[in-house]
C-alpha cells in the first residue's frame, strides 16, 4: 500500500457515521468534510488505519465518489461489458459480445434495442422503451444492477468479520492489493440496508443458487483504494467475476432518439438479454 492512500482514509469515519447511499438508485452526495479527532468515536478507524477493515472502509468511500465505472463481467456463465453509474440515479448500459441488442436503463426506464431484429420487429424503429407500471419507481432490471454494483459487494465486505490482506497481485499492467472477506449469503444481503425488501429477496435468490449458503468475496483494490477486481463465489455454485476500469471518468450514456423509439405500451419487461 502506499502512503498516498491516507487523503481517502480520513474520510472514513464520515461513511460509518452516515452510511452509504446510492446503492439502489437514490441520491447519494460525497463526502465534503473530514470528522475532526475529538468527533470520531472511541474504536473507529483512523486516518492512519491501514487495517484490512480500514482499508475497505476507504474503499467504500472511493467508489462512493467515484460514482461510475466500465465494467465486464461472466455472471451464470454469460459475459458482457458496459458502464454503470450507481449515484445520484442509476444509469446501466450493457451488451453481450455475441448480440447487436443492447440493454439500457436509465433509472426507473428501460430501453431495449439497437439492432435490426428490433428495427424490423417495430417497423422501423430501433429501440423499444419499458417504463415502470403503474407509476411505480423501480430501477429495471434491479436485480442485474445489484450483482454488478460494486458498492454491494464492498458494503457485504465491510460487514464481514475478519479481512484479510492476502498481498499485491499484477492484473494486466498494474498491480493491486487482494483482500478477501467470508460471510454467509443471509449475512451478505442483510448487509444491504439501502436495498428495499423486495430487492434483498431477488439478490439472496440468485447468490443463494445451487443451494450456496457461504460465499467467498474476493476484492482487488488500486493504490486509490478503488476496487477494480472482485470474485464472489460459494461452494458448488456460480462463480461470479467483474472488472472496473474508469473510475469516476468521463462517461456518458444517453436515451435513444426519441424518433427511433417506441413505446412497449405497458408491456412486461422481457427476460435479460441472453
Amino acid at each position: 500500500m502506499t502512503a498516498g492512500r491516507g487523503s481517502m482514509a480520513a474520510a472514513v469515519a464520515v461513511l460509518l457515521l452516515t452510511g452509504v447511499a446510492g446503492c439502489g438508485g437514490g441520491p447519494a452526495d460525497r463526502p465534503t468534510a473530514s470528522p475532526s479527532a475529538s468527533s470520531s468515536p472511541t474504536g473507529l478507524p483512523t486516518p492512519t488505519d491501514r487495517s484490512p477493515r480500514g482499508v475497505l472502509l476507504s474503499a467504500q468511500l472511493a467508489m462512493t465518489a467515484a460514482r461510475r465505472a466500465e465494467f465486464s463481467y461472466r455472471l451464470d456463465g454469460e459475459q458482457a461489458s458496459g458502464m454503470l453509474f450507481w449515484a445520484p440515479k442509476t444509469v446501466l448500459k450493457l451488451k453481450y459480445p455475441h448480440s447487436d441488442e443492447q440493454l439500457i436503463v436509465l433509472d426507473t426506464t428501460a430501453y431495449r434495442g439497437g439492432d435490426r431484429a428490433t428495427a424490423d420487429r417495430t417497423g422501423g424503429r430501433h429501440w423499444e422503451k419499458f417504463s415502470s407500471p403503474g407509476g411505480q419507481r423501480e430501477i429495471p432490471y434491479a436485480g442485474l444492477v445489484d450483482r454488478i454494483n460494486p458498492m454491494v459487494a464492498l458494503t457485504a465486505a465491510v460487514a464481514a468479520d475478519q479481512p484479510r490482506l492476502l498481498g499485491e497481485e499484477d492484473l494486466g499492467e498494474s498491480t493491486a492489493q487482494h483482500y478477501r472477506v467470508l460471510l454467509s449469503t443471509d449475512r451478505y444481503v442483510a448487509a444491504q440496508t439501502q436495498l428495499t425488501p423486495a430487492r434483498q429477496q431477488a439478490l439472496r435468490a440468485a447468490l443463494a443458487e445451487d443451494g450456496v449458503r457461504e460465499l467467498t468475496l474476493d476484492l482487488w483494490l488500486n493504490d486509490k483504494d478503488q476496487l477494480v477486481q472482485l470474485r464472489r463465489s460459494g461452494a458448488g455454485g456460480p462463480e461470479d467475476t467483474l472488472a472496473y476500469k474508469e473510475l469516476g471518468g468521463a462517461l456518458s450514456v444517453q436515451a435513444p432518439a426519441e424518433n427511433d423509439t417506441v413505446d412497449a405500451g405497458g408491456r412486461s419487461l422481457p427476460p435479460l438479454l441472453s
